[in-house]
């Protein structure tokens, strides 16, 4: 018998005397949580238990197609792969207990491009290929997790807070629900010449809040609903005969039956509608209303949206504050993902600051010259949350510097305002002075373009922190185009300039997802943040840096971390595969950042983006680990890419 063969029977004889530990042991991880007893059991009858000593190879690239399927029972495996051009290697991933590997290799019969390393002194269980293959045909749960990895462990933490949603909340409704299936008549139209007289009557008759105009082909030409028939009254309209094409609103917002629900309600929110009309193939086919989606026991967004832009005062604008947080705790508990609650997080605090502006105005009065709010950081990005400060600041146009100087000094008192305001309804000052009322932010368009140019030309690095503020923008006030100018004029600065973008990649390097070596995590290790991680800084963070970097160096405008990631899988510049896997491993690690500060809320402590990894479940810290690998990935890939 060779030494291979006496390993092998040493390694199945104690799988066998220790078959119900084992059974007991995978029950704890996924996706051996959710087999059959009886696929376990085969399992474990065509395993062996093989030990490695630390620092041993276990598989490599050079071995040839993989023969085996590993589980570690014990210790740690380390991904090693050689530094392009160095004469060292670097660990891309870790794997502990409980976790399998190499699923993609040997589905794919091919060998594995990452030699996989002993960290300590560690045990595997090996399944042989043929038993694989044959287990993978029988069993759903592992063939699921096989094919989609970390996206089958996400299913299982939102199936799990929908359970929870259930037991607390009632089952009420997903945010995922079609609007086919929520559209609960036929939608009430009529022809552009019909007098108006008659399709009130018909609104009445149907008891509806709608009526679309359509042409011969049902292609809906126009809406008028119950606010445009007060407004006829209100205008003094006494011709109830003349047709209603003169009086509809022109190219209603129609969206897909396909659409959700979060759809209508962001379409309701950000265009102060009340209706949406459903079009399948260029025909009419449903409405959709702000009062079926109330009715339904939809979350009640429209109408805080609307309760915030006509907020009368600043007192009601701060009491509305809270209604925020609650609209926020229903949605987690009902699974809705992080992208969709800090779309709408910051779509209703662009509302607020919007209605702040006006109410400032009006205290203060006009200043007489145009200008335009500006946003940066998260709030640029749209994926603010509920613990947020500020980042603004002003843009107008002028003629030369004593113009503009003669601008900021009527805008400035106007900003300082808005300043405190903003502060009131919960918007923190921010201690770096980057807000409107500083002067430095205040600034004419050609001022704006000297002083990106400044970051660019000279990367210090205050400058390279200012880039990873500043450089995701957008208005949230005001006329748009010297704005879209602004980072036109930007992308081109950066594009021609590779020594900058290596600065920023080596910047964006800076913050270290925290995986450890020796623990699943490095945490504080004193002080009032001991035992615990940065969950922004040093998880989200990554993400936000490499997506920026390479949006800008490859000419995208987009600001959103997530709309990167996809327009840079679009065009070429990252695989798609490792774009799904960054775009999932940043959706959980929000999640989970967004249910930290809902349980702080409700504890009544201070919003903190610092986690006790111990705090969580074996499901949860494995897959936050694993999304703290991908940000390592990405930064990888760009240490590659620059050369760094």
């Amino acid at each position: 018998m060779s030494q291979a063969d006496g390993f092998a029977q040493t390694g199945k004889v104690a799988v066998q005397q220790n078959i119900h530990g084992l059974m007991e042991f995978l029950r704890k991880y996924p996706p051996f949580n959710q087999m059959e007893n009886a696929h376990l059991a085969f399992l474990l009858e065509n395993c062996q238990l093989r030990f490695y000593a630390a620092g041993e190879s276990i598989i490599k690239p050079d071995d040839g197609p993989i023969e085996h399927f590993y589980i570690v029972k014990q210790g740690r495996v380390h991904g090693e792969r050689p530094h392009s051009g160095q004469d060292t290697s670097q660990t891309t991933f870790e794997i502990s207990a409980g976790e399998c590997f190499p699923l993609a290799a040997l589905i794919g019969e091919r060998a594995t491009r990452t030699e996989h390393l002993a960290a300590q002194d560690t045990f595997c269980l090996l399944l042989n290929k043929p038993a694989f293959i044959k287990l993978f045909s029988l069993s759903n749960p592992l063939r699921d997790f096989a094919l989609r990895g970390v996206s089958s462990l996400l299913d299982q933490v939102n199936q799990q807070i929908q359970l929870r949603a259930a037991e607390t909340l009632g089952a009420q409704y997903s945010l995922e629900a079609r609007l086919g299936e929520l559209s609960m008549q036929q939608p009430v139209s009529c022809r552009p010449h019909t007098p108006l007289r008659e399709a009130v009557k018909q609104m009445h008759e149907q008891q509806v809040g709608s009526m679309v105009i359509v042409d011969g082909a049902l292609k809906p030409l126009g809406i008028f609903t119950l606010r445009d028939l007060r407004r006829v009254v209100a205008d003094g309209c006494s011709d109830m005969n003349q047709p209603i094409s003169q009086l509809m609103t022109q190219q209603p917002f129609h969206l897909s039956p396909q659409a959700s629900a979060f759809d209508a309600a962001m379409a309701m929110t950000e265009r102060h509608i009340a209706h949406v009309c459903l079009v399948e193939d260029g025909r009419l086919c449903g409405v959709i209303s702000e009062r079926d989606l109330f009715s339904l026991q939809r979350v009640d967004l429209v109408h805080l949206a609307r309760s915030i832009r006509h907020a009368g005062k600043l007192d009601t604008l701060v009491a509305l504050r809270s209604d925020i947080r609650q609209l926020v705790d229903h949605m987690l508990a009902h699974g809705a993902s992080s992208t969709q609650i800090t779309q709408i997080i910051t779509q209703l605090n662009d509302h607020c600051v919007c209605r702040v502006i006006e109410l400032s105005i009006e205290v203060l009065g006009d200043p007489g010259v145009p200008f335009s709010w500006l946003c940066f950081g998260s709030e640029g990005r749209r994926e603010q949350t509920l613990y947020t400060d500020q980042d603004n600041g002003i843009l107008f146009d002028a003629s030369d510097a004593a113009q503009a100087a003669a601008i900021r000094g009527r805008l400035l008192p106007l900003a300082e305002h808005i300043n405190q305001a903003l502060d009131s309804c919960g918007f923190s000052l921010c201690k770096g002075q980057i807000m409107a009322s500083n002067p430095t932010l205040c600034l004419s368009r050609k001022e704006w373009t000297r002083r990106f140019n400044d970051f660019v030309r000279e990367a210090t690095p205050e400058n390279l922190l200012a880039s990873s503020i500043f450089f995701d923008l957008r208005v949230v006030w005001g006329a748009e185009e010297g704005c879209a100018q602004l980072q036109q004029e930007l992308l081109e600065l950066v594009a021609d300039n590779p020594l900058f973008q290596r600065m920023l990649a080596d910047n964006a390097l800076r913050q270290k997802p925290p995986v450890g070596r020796l623990r699943d995590f490095v945490v504080a290790r004193k002080g009032l943040e001991k035992d615990t991680l940065d969950l922004k800084v040093q998880g989200l963070t990554p993400f936000v840096d490499g997506a920026r970097l390479l949006a800008l160096a490859h000419g995208i405008a987009a600001s959103n971390t997530l709309e990167r990631l996809r327009l840079l899988a679009e065009q070429g510049v990252i695989d798609r595969q490792d774009s799904a896997a960054y775009v999932e491993g940043y959706h959980f690690i929000q999640q989970t950042r967004l249910q930290l500060h809902q349980q702080q809320a409700r504890s009544g402590l201070p919003f903190s983006n610092r986690l006790d990894p111990d705090s969580l479940n074996q499901l949860d810290r494995r897959i936050l680990r694993e999304s703290f690998r991908q940000a390592q990935r990405l930064q990888s890939s760009l240490a590659l890419r620059y050369q760094l």
